[in-house]
C-alpha cells in the first residue's frame, strides 16, 4: 500500500495550514490499526486537506492513495475513506451558477479535476456496495450517485441490492442515492418516482416507506399522495410500536454522515453552543442591525445539552467529538435516522405549509419524547422561513416547556425565543418555567459574556413583566449578560422599575478598555426605556469614553441621549460642543435635534455630513435630516441629488428623508420601489416609510407591490442554511407595515408585528 507516496513533492504544495509535508502521514494515520490515530488523520483531512471542502494540488494527490485506502480490506473505517472521496469529488462545475474570475480560476481547474479523477476510479463502488463492512456499504450508494457516469447501471444496482441488504440503516442509504439519481439526472427522475412510489404502496418496513415518501418530496413532489400527512402520521406510529422501538442507534457509523457539499469546518462545529448575541455594534442610524451584513448560521445550542447532566469529557477531534455528539443524541432512539427523513420531507414539501404544519402538529402530540424533539426543532425552521396560520403549533411547543425531559424543555424554549409576538400561546407556559426554573435566567458560556436564558428573553419580547424579576436579578451579577439591555427594551414601560438598577451599574463601569461591553446593555436598557433621569450618567461614560472603542461606546450613549428628548436638557452644552468634532458630529446633532429642538444649530452640520466622502455618514446625515420634517426643507435638493448615488441603501435613505422634508411623495416612489425588488432586506425600511405616509392609492403600483408581499408564503429573508436571531420578527413586521400602508393608519410603532 502506498507504493510512491514518498515520491510526491508533498513539501512544494500546501494546504490550508501551510506545506503539505504531514499529508502522507496523515494518509498513513487512516490506515492505522489505532482508532485515535485514525481519528485524528481524518480530522486532519478534512481539516487542513480538503478544509471547508476546498480542493488543493495535495488533494489531488492524495486521491490515489485514498482509492487504496478504501478498497483494502484490513484497512477499517473505510465507510469514513469513501465519504471523504466523495466530498472530494463531488463538486460539480455545472451547478455553479456563478462565472469564475481570474482569482477563482486555479480553484476551479483543481475541482474540476477532483471531479474527474474520483469520477474516472468510481467503478470501485460497485464493489463495494455489497461490502462484509457495514460502514462500506453505507457510504457507497451515494458516492456511486454523486460520481459514477452511467446512472442507469447505478439505479439498476440500487433496486438489485435493496432486497438483498440486511441492514436497515444501508437500506436507508440505498433509497436515498436514488433519489440524489433523480435530481442529477432529471430524464431518470420519473424512473425513480415510480420506484419510489411502489415501495411506498408494497414495503411492509415503515422506516423505508417513510424514506421513500421523503425521496418522492425531494426530488417528484407531485408524485406523493395526496393523503401524505397521515400515511406519514401512520408509519411514525409504527415506528413507535415497532420491536426494539427503544433500541440504541447502530454503531457502524463512522460520524455522522456528510454530503460531497457539507465538508467539515475544524474550527467551529455544531457541538459547541452560540451565543446568539444580540447586535453589539453601532447600529443604523434608525437603531436595527446592519441589513448588509450577512446573516450567519446559528448552531442549535439543545444540540450539546446533556440529558443526564453529567460532565462530557472533550473529545480531542472534531470528528470524535461528532462521534459522541452523534451517540449521545441518539441513545434511546429507536429509529435515529427517523428526523433526518422528516427533514427531507420538510423541504421536499417546500411551501406546502399547511400539510408541514399538520405533519408538525401530529408529531408533538406523540407519546414519543424524540419525536417531539425533532418535531419542535422542525417547528422554528418552518415558522422562520414561511409565512403561516401557527398559532396551534407554536401553542404545542409550549406545552413541552413542562416537559421533565430537559433536550425537550430547552429545545421549545429556544424556538419561542425567536417568535417575538407569535410565541404569545406560551406566555403563561414561559411565566411558568421561568418562575420554576431561576438558575436557567443567565447563561455562562465558556468564552464571551453570560447571556440571558431563552426563557427569560422570549417573555421578555413578549412584553410581558413577568420576566422583570429575572431582569431585576440579572442586573446585580458581577458581569451583566450582554444582552439585558435589548430584553429591557422590549418590555418598555413593563422595565421601568429596573431604571434604577441600570443607572446604577452604568455609573459603577470603570472607563478602560472593556468599558464598551460593559456600558452598551445598561445604555440599550435606558435607551428602551427613555429614562431621561439617567443622563449624569450617560454623560460621565459620554465624557470618559477610552480609545479602544470609544466611537462606538460614544454612539451608544448619543443615542440613549437623543432617546430620553427634553428630559436631558442637562446634555445640550456637551452636545453642542461635541457638533465639530469628526467622527461624532452626526450623532451629536440628532441627539441634540431630539433634545433642544435646535434648528440653526443642526442642520449645517448635517449638511455638511451629506457631503461626507464616507457613505455610512452621508446616510446618518440623511436618516437625522429626516428627523426635522419640513424644518429642513431647504435641503431637498440636496436629498434630491442623492436618488441616482450608486449605494442602493444611500437612495433609500436619501428618498425617505426626501418624503419627510419636502412632504411630497411622488419623487421617491421609483427609488424605493426600484430597491424593494433589488435588495430585500431594505424592504422593512421602505415599508415603514410607505406606512407613515399613506394610505397608498390602491391602484398604484405601490400598492401592487405591497398586495404581492402580503401575498407570497416565503418570509422576504428567508435564507437556504442560515438564519438570524431576528428575522421571524423583522418579516412579521414588515407584514405589519404593508397592511397599514393599504389601509393607512399613519401609525408605525417599531414593535408591531401583528
Amino acid at each position: 500500500m502506498f507504493s510512491g507516496i514518498d515520491e510526491v513533492d508533498w513539501a512544494s504544495m500546501e494546504h490550508a495550514y501551510g506545506p503539505a509535508d504531514d499529508v502522507p502521514a496523515l494518509l498513513r494515520g487512516l490506515a492505522s490499526d489505532d482508532p485515535a490515530e485514525r481519528e485524528s488523520a481524518l480530522d486532519g483531512m478534512y481539516g487542513a486537506v480538503h478544509h471547508q471542502g476546498d480542493v488543493y494540488a495535495c488533494t489531488l494527490a492524495c486521491i490515489p492513495f485514498l482509492f487504496e485506502l478504501a478498497v483494502d480490506p484490513g484497512v477499517q473505517d473505510r465507510g469514513s475513506v469513501v465519504e471523504l472521496l466523495t466530498s472530494i469529488g463531488g463538486f460539480d462545475l455545472d451547478e455553479d451558477d456563478e462565472e469564475i474570475d481570474e482569482d477563482e480560476f486555479e480553484g476551479a481547474a483543481n475541482y474540476a479535476m477532483a471531479a474527474a479523477a474520483v469520477t474516472a476510479g468510481a467503478g470501485v463502488f460497485f464493489e463495494l456496495i455489497a461490502d462484509e463492512d457495514p460502514g462500506v456499504r453505507l457510504a457507497a450508494p451515494l458516492a456511486l450517485a454523486t460520481l459514477h457516469r452511467h446512472p442507469v447501471r447505478v439505479l439498476a444496482l440500487l433496486r438489485e441490492r435493496l432486497p438483498v441488504e440486511p441492514d436497515e440503516e444501508v437500506r436507508l442509504a440505498l433509497v436515498e442515492a436514488a433519489g440524489r439519481i433523480a435530481l442529477r439526472h432529471r430524464p431518470l427522475a420519473g424512473q425513480v418516482a415510480q420506484w419510489l412510489t411502489l415501495l411506498v404502496g408494497r414495503e411492509r418496513a415503515p422506516g423505508l416507506r417513510l424514506a421513500a415518501l421523503a425521496q418522492l418530496a425531494r426530488c417528484s413532489p407531485d408524485a406523493l399522495p395526496r393523503d401524505v400527512v397521515p400515511v406519514v402520521s401512520g408509519l411514525l406510529r409504527e415506528l413507535r410500536t415497532a420491536p426494539g422501538a427503544g433500541a440504541t442507534a447502530p454503531d457502524h457509523a463512522p460520524y455522522p454522515r456528510q454530503g460531497p457539499y457539507e465538508p467539515y469546518e475544524p474550527q467551529h462545529g455544531p457541538y459547541e453552543p452560540q451565543h446568539g448575541y444580540e447586535p453589539h455594534e453601532p447600529l443604523d442610524p434608525d437603531g436595527e442591525p446592519d441589513p448588509d451584513a450577512e446573516a450567519e448560521p446559528e448552531a442549535d445550542p439543545v444540540a450539546s445539552a446533556d440529558a443526564s447532566g453529567a460532565e462530557q469529557a472533550a473529545a480531542p477531534t472534531l470528528v470524535g467529538q461528532l462521534r459522541a455528539l452523534s451517540a449521545q443524541e441518539n441513545a434511546g432512539r429507536g429509529a435515529p435516522w427517523a428526523a433526518d427523513l422528516l427533514r427531507t420531507l420538510h423541504v421536499g414539501l417546500d411551501d406546502r405549509v399547511g400539510d408541514r404544519t399538520a405533519l408538525l402538529v401530529d408529531q408533538l402530540r406523540s407519546p414519543d419524547r424524540w419525536q417531539r424533539i425533532d418535531a419542535v426543532r422542525m417547528s422554528g425552521g418552518l415558522i422562520r422561513a414561511w409565512r403561516g396560520s401557527y398559532e396551534e403549533l407554536v401553542g404545542l411547543v409550549g406545552d413541552q416547556l413542562s416537559d421533565p425531559e430537559p433536550r425537550l424543555a430547552e429545545a421549545a424554549s429556544h424556538v419561542l425565543e425567536e417568535l417575538f409576538s407569535l410565541a404569545a400561546p406560551t406566555a403563561d407556559a414561559l411565566a411558568a418555567r421561568l418562575a420554576a426554573d431561576p438558575a436557567g435566567w443567565v447563561k455562562e458560556w465558556a468564552s464571551g459574556p453570560p447571556g440571558l436564558g431563552s426563557t427569560v428573553k422570549a417573555l421578555a419580547r413578549l412584553g410581558d413583566a413577568r420576566a422583570v424579576p429575572a431582569l431585576a436579578a440579572a442586573l446585580e451579577l458581577p458581569e451583566v449578560p450582554h444582552d439585558v439591555g435589548f430584553a429591557v427594551a422590549h418590555l418598555g414601560e413593563a422595565a421601568l422599575p429596573l431604571a434604577g438598577a441600570l443607572r446604577r451599574r452604568l455609573a459603577g463601569v470603570p472607563l478602560d478598555e472593556g468599558a464598551y461591553d460593559r456600558a452598551s446593555p445598561l445604555l440599550a436598557g435606558l435607551t428602551g426605556l427613555r429614562a431621561g433621569e439617567a443622563t449624569p450618567e450617560v454623560l460621565r461614560v459620554l465624557r470618559g469614553a477610552p480609545a479602544y472603542r470609544g466611537e462606538w461606546l460614544r454612539t451608544a450613549a448619543l443615542r440613549a441621549l437623543g432617546s430620553f428628548g427634553p428630559a436631558a436638557r442637562e446634555a445640550v452644552p456637551e452636545l453642542r460642543a461635541m457638533l465639530g468634532r469628526p467622527g461624532t458630529a452626526t450623532e451629536a446633532a440628532e441627539a441634540l435635534w431630539a433634545v433642544a429642538g435646535d434648528r440653526d444649530a443642526v442642520l449645517p452640520v448635517l449638511v455638511e455630513g451629506l457631503g461626507s466622502d464616507q457613505v455610512h455618514d452621508r446616510r446618518a446625515a440623511a436618516a437625522a435630516l429626516g428627523a426635522l420634517g419640513p424644518q429642513a426643507a431647504a435641503v431637498a435638493p440636496r436629498l434630491r441629488g442623492l436618488l441616482g448615488h450608486d449605494e442602493l441603501w444611500l437612495r433609500v435613505d436619501a428618498a425617505i428623508a426626501l418624503r419627510k422634508v419636502s412632504g411630497r411623495t411622488e419623487e421617491s416612489t421609483e427609488v424605493l420601489l426600484d430597491a424593494w425588488e433589488k435588495n430585500r432586506h431594505v424592504r422593512v425600511r421602505v415599508a415603514e416609510c410607505l406606512a407613515r405616509t399613506g394610505p397608498v392609492d390602491p391602484a398604484s403600483t405601490t400598492a401592487q407591490v405591497l398586495r404581492a408581499e402580503l401575498s407570497s408564503v416565503r418570509r422576504h429573508n428567508a435564507l437556504d442554511g442560515g438564519y438570524g436571531s431576528h428575522d421571524t420578527y423583522e418579516d412579521e413586521k414588515l407584514l405589519a407595515l404593508c397592511r397599514q400602508a393599504l389601509r393607512g393608519t399613519g401609525k408605525t410603532g417599531r414593535g408591531s408585528t401583528a
